[in-house]
């Protein structure tokens, strides 16, 4: 088509008529020779509407009608008008898809089956409450032949399943609320039923989110009359929303689903300050509102002006932003990260939750950090979040005489390092110009710029810029839409970016690529309309109208672009491209490393490579691997990417200082070298955390707080078994809550504590490196079977005794650690001593054991350490518990003198019955004789 044939017919399109289309799967999910395509014609014109031979049209005659196509392919529909003009002809792509069915969910979780060409009014609307029953009847057949669905989590990978039984017709699934895994997937079996599969669903489920309820006597607060919508989102929860229009302010926690109004107590702003909203913010702490300069928040409990008691300014504030891109998990060294952004023409400020706010440069400071003259002019232009979880970018305008041109200048700055950094960055604008950033979902800081007219680009790291260009009129967007401007930009995490005028034109591109071209017309250009996305992660309009009353409406960006470019006869340069990547946000603690590896697939002679980009602290060493196939006219390539540490931080002069300079957060990006408007995925993006992951921790095994009595009790462990040998008994209550169940032991049997690993996910190894323990209540009548020398060393090891004196200053818990730690098996590292001494140190698999006094029982609470300083960024530790019996207490002194008293008596008595005793045998043997001799010599 010539450029004068393109400037016709997109001047066709921009009158009053519009025709758009619809299916009865959410989000156009199914969208093949199956489905009921219905057509819509909003105008005065109409007279029929042209199909192919091979789709049937259920009333020719009718602006609304349904549509069906026998054969996949891509159909050319569009309506027949009176009159000298033609209505666009859209280029539908039908496939052949054997996916009939959707998951429907309700909250609680309840699933079911439905199709969606047979399917209840009320299910087709997402309202209803239990199945209707062909959706029982489907559902029921499906689970005969093997069918269950099961919730998987996008983030943590979790997988839920349902119960056993199922209950009319539904599967109920228990999900924990969480707010760092909402987005998640239905999935079944592959099961089919007359040749049809059902479809995977993604849904956002999070903690129940409440709207500010609507009070009566309450009033409207708006933008300016006439003016655009302009609204306000949660970058991690983005079915929450606030609009703002020229008559009312509304309020969403469902994709408009459900909404409520905005409204605010009388007598607080006039009538002018409640129609002047010009900006919007949403966070935690409610929705904040831009009204002359001024900054209010309106909360469930009152609508108030922000101002000096809150650290800010009581008036200037040009600007308000919140961060777009939702990073649920990410490294902060630092104690908090910003959820706003605050700025006037000289000053900016960080918000935090709670309503704290924190002034952190201004513009005299910028000019020192820059090395500008005192005597130029540099205001701030604009401020916005990138990409990059922690950074904060900030457009300057500097100008010496500022009469007709200026120059936009770009510094960022990092919250964890509190660094500014200037970037290679300049723009020429005249003096009147206003740019609004929109940052990419990437690793490096690309962006587009705004201004009413033309779009700016700003890819690769600064290297390539321009203006993104059209088939005519040299990328100015207004001269292609009747002289509208621009209103706003949509970009998802999937590359897409749709620019909308104010006339409802849109021009289609994605991100890295220099070129847009005009969709077709979807909604009336009298219309107010704004782009959002919903809790499905899929775009869609929100209109408000004239009445006071919202309505959103699904919207197929990606048919309606392969619509557009079907003329183009644009194609994608490769065929296919995988990866390995299946997280969002890596870990790697030292002497770990990560290995990814990606693959494209592309016909011979284009070319093509994988590109690999990072940005962030150089803290890690890379090893790529490029494997290359080529066979049947198509080149397969390979790359593999190994991210690593090789620093010991063993015996260093500052550990803690070198742990900081090796741990950060890095983006890294894979993409293909080349690609075009028709790719499905720009780019694969993901973060490499290193540092600390604060899910993990070490336990010893074999303890835990089911195998004991619960509860909390006291004894006393006498001063002479304490290190520092006090002078009273130490009376100790034992935490159950904190210390778990003891481990009882007989005071002859030794223990080797083995330790384990855990994060989230659970068990993950045993550790084989050094540890050390100790009692944390003072104890040292304890010792280890091992000596020095048994354990190999050629010098005095370390020992609680020796690094207590070396860091008396300290507390016990930090005298020893990975920080000072010195092996003793080398004669460079230490001194000579007495290596008969018990050696502390414990691992896996030296068969070092804790071993107990056998003159008294005790109880012992450990605190365990890991040692190795070339293990974890983290400081691991855990509490264990150990009880040891085998011996009766030594009684009291009264119990003892009663015993001996008693023992004593009895002696006594023994003594006294004995005497008594042997009387009476002498007797018995002294005058028997005498009387048998007398009685003899009577008889004689």
């Amino acid at each position: 088509m010539s450029a004068q044939g393109v400037a016709v017919s997109w001047l066709s399109c921009c009158g009053s008529a519009v025709w758009r289309y619809s299916t009865n799967s959410p989000n156009y999910h199914i969208f093949s020779t199956r489905s009921t395509i219905k057509l819509e014609y909003e105008g005065t014109l109409f007279s029929e509407w042209s199909v192919p031979g091979t789709c049937s049209v259920k009333n020719k005659r009718s602006p609304q009608t349904e549509l069906r196509c026998s054969s996949p392919g891509v159909h050319s529909i569009r309506p027949i008008v009176t009159g000298p003009d033609s209505e666009e002809e859209r280029n539908l792509p039908v496939d052949s898809s054997h996916i009939c069915f959707l998951w429907y969910f309700k909250v609680v979780v309840v699933i079911w089956i439905y199709d969606p060409e047979n399917a209840d009014p009320n299910e087709l609307l997402w309202n209803a409450n239990e199945p209707s029953l062909n959706s029982i009847t489907l559902t029921k057949q499906l689970a005969t032949l093997g069918q269950k669905p099961a919730i998987y989590t996008t983030l943590r990978k979790r997988i839920y399943l349902p119960h056993d039984k199922m209950e009319n017709g539904t599967w109920h699934v228990l999900i924990p609320m969480t707010y760092d895994d909402a987005l998640k997937e239905i999935k079944g079996n592959q099961v089919a039923f007359q040749d049809c599969f059902i479809a995977d669903f993604i849904f956002l489920l999070t903690f129940p989110l409440l709207t500010i309820p609507e009070i009566p006597g309450y009033l409207p607060i708006t933008s300016p009359h006439g003016s655009q919508l302009m609204a306000a989102w949660a970058a991690c929860v983005p079915s929450s929303v606030v609009v703002v229009a020229d008559m009312e302010t509304f309020q969403t926690n469902d994709s408009f689903r459900t909404w409520t109004r905005i409204r605010v107590p009388p007598n607080i702003l006039t009538e002018d300050e409640r129609h002047s909203v010009s900006d919007v913010s949403l966070s935690r702490d409610g929705i904040f509102f831009l009204i002359n300069g001024i900054l209010y928040i309106k909360s469930f409990t009152e609508f108030k002006r922000l101002g000096i008691s809150e650290n800010l300014p009581d008036s200037g504030i040009i600007g308000i932003t919140t961060r777009k891109w939702c990073w649920v998990k990410y490294l902060l060294k630092s104690k908090r990260r910003s959820s706003m952004a605050i700025w006037t023409k000289n000053e900016v400020y960080l918000g935090y939750i709670f309503l704290k706010f924190v002034k952190i440069i201004t513009t005299e400071k910028l000019k020192n950090l820059l090395n500008i003259s005192s005597a130029s002019t540099l205001t701030i232009h604009n401020v916005e979040y990138p990409g990059h979880p922690l950074e904060l970018a900030l457009f300057l305008n500097y100008c010496n005489t500022c009469n007709v041109n200026k120059t936009i200048y770009l510094v960022i700055y990092n919250e964890d390092t509190k660094q500014w950094m200037y970037q290679d960055f300049a723009l020429d604008v005249s003096v009147d110009s206003f740019l609004t950033p929109h940052f990419i979902y990437g690793a490096l800081p690309d962006f587009i710029l705004q201004d009413k007219h033309r779009i700016y680009y700003c890819y690769h790291n600064f290297t390539e810029t321009g203006v993104v260009q059209t088939p005519t009129e040299f990328g100015n967007l207004s001269r292609l839409s009747h002289n509208s401007i621009i209103h706003d930009i949509f970009m998802d995490y999937f590359g897409n970016i749709v620019v909308k005028m104010e006339n409802n034109i849109m021009f289609y591109f994605k991100i890295n690529i220099r070129d847009a071209i005009k969709l077709h017309l979807w909604t009336n250009s009298k219309m107010k309309s704004f782009f959002l996305l919903s809790s499905s992660a899929q775009i869609y309009f929100i209109y408000v109208f004239e009445n006071g009353t919202v309505q959103p409406r699904e919207y197929p960006l990606k048919l309606e672009s392969q619509s557009a470019n079907f003329n183009t006869k644009e194609k994608c340069p490769y065929m296919a491209f995988h990866n390995n990547i299946f997280h969002v946000f890596y870990f790697l603690d030292k002497g770990q490393n990560l290995s990814i590896w990606a693959q494209i697939v592309y016909p011979e002679n284009v070319g093509l490579y994988i590109v690999v980009e990072s940005y962030g602290p150089n803290i890690l060493q890379e090893k790529d691997q490029v494997h290359y196939e080529i066979a049947l006219g198509y080149c397969t390539k390979t790359v593999t990417v190994t991210f690593f540490q090789t620093i010991n931080y063993e015996a260093v002069d500052d550990y803690f200082k070198l742990q900081d300079q090796n741990t950060g957060l890095l983006l890294v990006q894979l993409r293909p070298s080349e690609y075009s408007k028709t790719c499905p995925i720009a780019q694969k993006v993901f973060q490499l955390a290193v540092g600390c992951d604060s899910t993990k921790f070490i336990a010893v095994k074999g303890f835990n707080k089911k195998d004991c009595l619960q509860h909390d009790f006291f004894y006393v462990i006498e001063k002479s078994y304490l290190r520092n040998q006090p002078s009273k008994n130490l009376r100790v209550k034992y935490n159950w809550k904190k210390y778990g169940c003891p481990l009882r032991l007989d005071f002859g049997e030794k223990f080797h504590p083995l330790i384990q690993l855990y994060n989230d996910d659970g068990y993950v190894e045993d550790v084989e490196v050094n540890f050390i323990v100790w009692e944390i209540h003072g104890r040292n009548d304890y010792s280890f079977n091992n000596t020095m020398k048994k354990s190999g060393c050629l010098n005095e090891a370390q020992t609680w005794k020796s690094m207590t004196k070396l860091n008396q200053h300290l507390p016990l818990e930090e005298v020893w650690g990975p920080e000072n730690y010195k092996h003793c098996f080398s004669y460079a590292i230490g001194k000579p001593g007495d290596l008969n001494q018990p050696y502390e140190i414990i691992n896996k698999s030296n068969y070092n054991h804790l071993i107990w006094p056998e003159d008294h029982s005790g109880m012992y609470v450990f605190r365990v350490k890991i040692l190795d300083p070339n293990y974890s960024f983290c400081n691991l530790t855990a509490i264990f518990a150990i009880e040891t019996f085998g011996m009766i207490p030594s009684p009291s002194g009264y119990l003892v003198a009663a015993f001996l008293f008693v023992l004593m008596l009895l002696f006594f008595s023994i003594l006294v019955l004995s005497y008594f005793h042997y009387m009476r045998i002498y007797k018995q043997y002294l005058y028997e004789p005498i009387n048998r001799y007398d009685r003899k010599q009577k008889n004689n």
